[in-house]
This record gives structure tokens, C-alpha cells and sequence, in this order.
């Protein structure tokens, strides 16, 4: 029995990719271990995203020859969809795969063992309609599974490569996703994140389906208790859209609008399909709908040209939405876009300072919106259990993706339930306490 350690970077979409392919390594019966120790196989599920992504790429794969010389390293992924004449010129690299190839590893992997013949197998990723099929049984944790829906992107941002390494919008068909969430929700699992390169965009390559469809479909499945989106366009973000998913109770009140800049110019700069009053009124119509949404996003401070007055705007911008939570990304230069090649490039030093002062904003808001839900009832799926300060409690979030926390009963297993409590105030920083 042959033994594999598998190192998983960057989206939840690749997260997603590798669970199917441990999955798939399993039922073909080699043995994983942990990825520090001796492995007959290392396979590393790559990201390209910032030339940074791609450094990383490749210090984990040197770092599984140095672990094993003997071994043989398996690339996987973008940045061997993107890299692809570097990752040929690697001798740390024996085996390389792209992406639409993933769900063939097992086959792949043991045809470079009978011949020992250094491999890439990379197509040609921008001119493929096929969505790459693969399906989850389990994964990691016990109460939430992602699901991906949809792979490839058509928006051609300036800063990011992933139209060029995940190819264009490819959806995944309607009855293979809902046979993927009923064999998940039939292994215990409550809760989905529906997980893609560009969610918004399912359906649109097969005129077929949609988004809103699909999820009234996943709705309506018995035992499911909660569906999460995972990143949205703003525009899909309509009054129709909104009226229909707030009439779903499955569809939890959490949503991820991606950003980037608050200010008009530098979005064009980007090019981002949205202005700051278009993205402004989607977060008020989300309002209007429910109580208390969690709407979160992404912002990238010292883009190209970012002057100190477009990232004041971007500062006051996020202050009004009110957002529960900012993840803050420091521009990185990838080669290839068109940004890269944008003149009035920033310094470390600028961006660094600018994340500072934008992270202090987010940490307030997040604070804020915490708070609110003191002394309010709220229904938690716990996930895990941990000791704080002596004491043992059950972990877990709420709809709006609020972690919670509540004293364990030795005689009352809380994991993977759903249980109502009234928030009473602050565990930590960042977990609620119930009673």
C-alpha cells in the first residue's frame, strides 16, 4: 500500500478539488498520512493567484523532495495550468497536472508508476466547455460540506489571472449537484456552502438553469437544514433575487459581495462591472429584506495608482455599508494582467500602512455587528468542542455565520445540532456566549 500526503493552497474551491481527490486515492486504497512525514507520493494542490501564490507553490513542492527525495511530487492546479513551461524546467516536480485533469489523478498517477516517466498533462484550459464532474461523499469536518456548482470565470478583472488558469464559466449540471447535497445530507452533514470560481455566473454558459432555481431546488431537500452562498457578484443582488431567497428559511442571511475598492476610479481601474452606489444599493435592498444580514467582502488596498484621496473614499465607503466583516488583501503585482503593467505601482510601506487603517475600520464594524445580537435569540449548528479558561463549551455559528459558544451539559451532546440560545455577551473577541 503506497502512501500519499496531500498539501491543499489557496480557494475553497481547490479545498473542494482535493477532498474528491483523497477521496478518490482512498477508495483505490492508498493509505494518506500527514504532509511533514515520509510519503511514498506528495501531491500539492497548487494556487496562481499572486506571484506570491506561486512562490508558495513551489517551496511546498521543493519542500516535499526535501522530505522524501525518493518520492514522487505531484503537482497539481493553477499554477501548473499557468506555469506551465516553468513547472517542466522543476526537477522537484516529477508529475504535473492541470486543471479539468484533477478527477483523472488516481489513473494519471499510476500510469507515471508503471512507466517513471516525468508527465504534464495540462490542457488547453480556454477552449474547454466541460465542467470537470467530480462528486463528494464526505469531507473534513461532520456539519457543513462545500459544494461546487460552477468552475471558470468571464469577467477579466485587471488584477487576476484565474480566467487564464480555470478557463471560462462551465457549470455543473443541475441533477449532479443535487445528487452530490442529498448523498451529503444523507451522511449527516446539515449545513452547504455552494462553492465556485464565479457562483454567480451558474447557468449562464447552458441557458439553462440559474442560481435562484437551483436553490429552490436544494431548498426542498428533506434534512437539509441550511444553505450558504459563497461569494456573489453584487449585480446579482436584484429585487427578485432578494424577494425569492428571503422566502427560502433554508438560505442563510450571510452574503459575501466582493468589493475591492469603494472608489469609482480605481474600481474602472480594475475593471469591475459595478460603481460604489451600485454596490451600495444592493447591501440597502439585502437590508430591506432581512433583519440583520451578514454582508462581508474583499478589498484590496494600494492598487495601482490608489492615490491617498481614492483610498479615503474607499475608507469612507466601507464605513457606511456597516459590514460585519473586511477581508483586506494588499494589491500583489501577478504577472500576466494587465495591473501588473499599470503604472504608478505603490510601495510595500503604503500598502501596508493603508491595511492598517482599513483593518482598524473592519475590526470596529465587526465588533459592532456582534454586539448587536446581544440579548437577541439565535439558532446555532455546534460544531466542536473546546476548553476556554478552564471550562468546556460547544462552538459553533449562527445563520448570519456568527460564531457561538455554549457551555457544554456532560450529559447533553451538542455536535451537529441546531440548538437555540439567547446571546448573553462576549466569550473571546470573536465568539458569542449563549444561554
Amino acid at each position: 500500500m503506497k502512501s500519499v500526503a496531500l498539501h491543499n493552497l489557496g480557494c475553497k474551491v481547490n479545498g473542494y478539488e482535493m477532498d474528491v481527490m483523497q477521496q478518490m486515492l482512498q477508495e483505490k486504497g492508498y493509505k494518506i498520512v500527514p504532509f511533514d512525514k515520509a510519503a511514498d507520493i506528495y501531491i500539492i494542490n497548487t494556487c496562481t493567484v499572486t506571484n506570491i501564490a506561486d512562490r508558495k507553490s513551489r517551496q511546498m513542492l521543493h519542500r516535499a523532495r526535501r522530505l522524501n527525495p525518493q518520492a514522487v511530487v505531484v503537482a497539481v492546479g493553477c499554477y501548473v495550468q499557468t506555469g506551465e513551461e516553468a513547472v517542466r524546467q522543476d526537477e522537484a516536480i516529477d508529475l504535473a497536472i492541470g486543471n479539468n485533469r484533477k478527477k483523472e489523478i488516481v489513473a494519471i498517477l499510476e500510469e507515471y508508476l508503471e512507466k517513471r516517466q516525468t508527465a504534464v498533462d495540462v490542457i488547453d484550459i480556454n477552449h474547454t466547455n466541460e465542467y470537470e464532474e467530480m462528486m463528494l461523499r464526505k469531507t473534513g469536518g461532520h456539519t457543513r460540506a462545500y459544494i461546487k456548482i460552477q468552475d471558470g470565470c468571464n469577467q477579466f478583472c485587471s488584477y487576476c489571472i484565474i480566467p487564464y488558469a480555470r478557463g471560462r464559466v462551465r457549470s455543473r449540471r443541475e441533477e449532479d449537484v443535487l445528487q452530490e447535497v442529498r448523498g451529503i445530507v444523507g451522511a449527516g452533514y446539515r449545513e452547504i456552502v455552494l462553492t465556485g470560481i464565479h457562483i454567480s455566473s451558474y447557468g449562464i454558459d447552458t441557458g439553462v438553469s440559474g442560481l435562484l432555481p437551483l436553490l429552490m431546488k436544494l431548498h426542498a431537500i428533506e434534512g437539509l437544514s441550511r444553505i450558504r452562498l459563497g461569494s456573489l457578484e453584487p449585480r446579482i443582488i436584484t429585487e427578485e433575487f432578494v424577494r425569492q431567497i428571503s422566502a427560502m428559511p433554508k438560505v442563510c442571511p450571510h452574503f459575501h459581495l466582493s468589493l475591492q475598492s469603494g472608489c469609482d476610479s480605481v474600481l474602472a481601474r480594475m475593471n469591475r462591472h459595478y460603481t460604489s452606489g451600485e454596490y451600495f444599493r444592493t447591501t440597502e435592498l439585502l437590508r430591506q429584506y432581512y433583519p440583520n444580514p451578514a454582508i462581508t467582502t474583499d478589498i484590496i488596498v494600494g492598487f495601482p495608482g490608489e492615490t491617498e484621496e481614492e483610498f479615503a473614499v474607499t475608507k469612507e465607503f466601507a464605513g457606511s455599508v456597516r459590514f460585519y466583516e473586511m477581508h483586506i488583501f494588499k494589491y500583489s503585482k501577478r504577472k500576466g494582467t494587465r495591473a501588473a503593467e499599470m503604472e504608478g505601482q505603490l510601495t510595500e510601506a503604503i500598502k501596508g500602512s493603508r491595511s492598517e487603517a482599513l483593518s482598524k475600520i473592519g475590526g470596529q464594524m465587526s465588533r459592532a455587528y456582534r454586539t448587536s445580537f446581544i440579548d437577541s435569540e439565535v439558532e446555532v449548528l455546534f460544531e466542536e468542542k473546546k476548553e476556554i479558561d478552564g471550562k468546556m463549551y460547544w462552538i459553533g455559528h449562527t445563520p448570519e455565520y456568527v460564531k457561538a459558544a455554549m457551555e457544554a451539559d456532560p450529559a447533553y451532546g451538542m455536535g451537529n445540532r441546531i440548538v437555540k440560545g439567547t446571546v448573553v455577551g462576549f466569550l473571546e473577541e470573536d465568539i458569542m456566549l449563549l444561554k
